[in-house]
């Protein structure tokens, strides 16, 4: 008996990135959303836009800090924001498509951190621009979660459980947010040394000492 053909399906096709619609007008001073570029919105005509971006995650391992969408790796977080971009646009992403829930607000799935420690507390920053502080909620949840809700003035929205390495004590421990960070300082309960920040982190074989920054 003669097998039947099958039929090969068509590969799927790649997402269709998120571009403004055509007659968005951002705000003066609004920057792109798209990562790596950096470009800001100064009013005038948009036809005369170029948008060079990453359409990569960022991709930090070991040390070396790069783009998924791109083999060059560095080591300094500087470097890092300073490699230029590997596609391009005619037109930048200040706006976006409305959210389906009804707000602006662009969701941000991960935010950059490290942390140093002491033998009683563990000082970690997570890096996220322009947090709003009216609006925006730090809470010690318990001794092992911290609940993260941040907002931005940019429309950008950071909400998360965070679970830490070890224990803390809630009522000791405090939190800043500052222009480019919120910083945290967690007082711990038993005085171990952490390896690492979050108890979901892999740990890299790394000794933290008292005073230095962790590596993420």
């Amino acid at each position: 008996m003669t097998a039947r053909p099958t039929a090969t399906p068509s590969p799927a096709l790649p997402e269709e990135e998120e571009s403004d619609p055509e007659d968005a007008v951002p705000k003066e001073g609004t920057s792109c959303k798209r990562r790596g570029c950096g470009g800001s919105f100064k009013g005038g005509d948009r036809k005369e836009e170029e948008c060079v971006y990453h359409p990569g995650q960022a991709l930090f391992h070991e040390g070396s800090k790069g783009w998924t969408c791109c083999k060059r790796r560095v080591l300094e977080f500087d470097e890092f924001m300073r490699i230029p971009g590997c596609k391009t646009k005619k037109r930048h992403l200040f706006v976006g498509k409305p959210k389906a829930d009804g707000t602006d607000e662009e969701v941000v799935k991960e935010v950059r951190n490290d942390f140093y420690q002491t033998a009683t507390t563990v000082i970690a920053s997570l890096y996220l621009k322009k947090i709003d502080k009216a609006v925006s909620k730090v809470e010690f949840k318990d001794a092992q979660t911290v609940a993260l809700d941040l907002h931005t003035a940019d429309k950008k929205r950071y909400q998360t459980d965070m679970p830490l390495f070890g224990t803390i004590d809630t009522e000791k421990s405090s939190f800043k947010i500052m222009g480019t960070k919120l910083e945290l300082t967690l007082a711990k309960a038993d005085g171990a040394g952490w390896p690492v920040l979050r108890a979901d982190d892999r740990p890299t074989g790394e000794i933290i000492q008292a005073g230095r920054a962790g590596r993420v």
